[in-house]
């Protein structure tokens, strides 16, 4: 799943400043559902992704039953950590 077409699918527009607030909580409920229904993993993994990028993801032990998904996501919640501190 390419980032804008997430953005566009959940917001409307790929870029969210111009979400408004109640915009952007009505997008983050749209994406919980979805990631509780989708069954791909690399899907799913996308819109936790986003999720985490919003302050919305649902706890790795929740979010994810394969521990090489779990890995993953530490994986990038370190490369996010990372690029904050540089």
């Amino acid at each position: 799943m390419d980032f804008d077409d997430l953005l566009r699918r959940y917001f409307g527009t790929s870029d969210l400043d111009a979400v408004t607030p109640g915009g952007q909580a009505a997008g983050i409920d749209r994406m919980l559902v979805d990631f509780g229904l989708e069954r791909d993993r690399g899907k799913r993994f996308a819109i936790w992704s986003l999720l985490y990028l919003l302050g919305a993801a649902p706890d790795l032990e929740v979010a994810f039953k394969d521990d090489a998904d779990r890995e993953a996501a530490r994986n990038f919640m370190d490369l996010m950590a990372a690029a904050e501190g540089e």
